[in-house]
């Protein structure tokens, strides 16, 4: 496998992870009244539902993206999550358990629809217009995000600075989709410097920004 398809892979794995923590508690919340038997299986059959439907709205984001200055707005919409990321440490969660089945695995696919927005937003613009890496990136994270969920909110909680990285990641996919909007591409393209440097600004600018805002809510 070559390092250009490698790459988005490695980005969206990286991306589903450092998103999908909120998503991992989700299911465990609506699960947590089943029988001990039926537990697995609502987790089973709902992530796998949940793929279905996030691999089934990345592939309309991978269409939408294309109409002129929309990729643009998307870059700028994913720098605000990442940002978001960075300094919003509460968050109220309000899952209704299931005790049944069917219930349970209702609630985990749309609460994953309507919760997995960002996921979807930055999957497409990580993609590069290729569903099949989409579909790959997925098989490979969500059951690392369903199995590893506890170890993932351990390791958030315990080193802030993989927030960090994960805000990072999402800046730096925020630029590459408005560097590849086509309206944009046409005078940013004959400056490779440019071109070059726009990520690393985007990257600095989000991670220095939260770290600031993080430090005043201290102070």
């Amino acid at each position: 496998m070559s390092w250009d398809m490698l790459e988005p892979i490695l980005i969206i794995i990286g991306i589903d992870i450092i998103l999908g923590g909120d998503n991992a508690v989700v299911i465990a919340l609506a699960s947590r009244n089943l029988p001990e038997h039926q537990r697995n299986k609502a987790i089973v059959i709902g992530t796998g539902l949940a793929i279905g439907a996030r691999v089934l709205l990345t592939t309309v984001a991978l269409y939408l993206l294309q109409i002129p200055f929309l990729q643009l707005v998307g870059g700028l919409f994913l720098l605000h999550i990442a940002l978001k990321l960075l300094t919003d440490n509460e968050e109220e969660k309000d899952i209704k358990a299931g005790s049944h089945l069917w219930s349970a695995v209702k609630t985990i696919v749309f609460a994953d629809i309507v919760m997995g927005f960002d996921n979807v937003l930055a999957i497409a613009g990580a993609s590069h217009d290729n569903i099949l890496l989409v579909v790959m990136g997925l098989i490979v994270s969500v059951p690392i995000i369903v199995w590893g969920s506890k170890f993932i909110l351990l390791l958030m909680d315990k080193f802030p600075f993989f927030i960090y990285f994960g805000a990072g990641l999402l800046a730096f996919t925020a630029s590459e989709m408005i560097i590849e909007d086509q309206s944009i591409m046409e005078w940013v393209h004959p400056y490779p410097l440019l071109e070059t440097w726009t990520p690393v600004v985007f990257v600095v600018a989000v991670i220095t920004s939260g770290y600031l805002r993080n430090k005043w809510k201290e102070a």
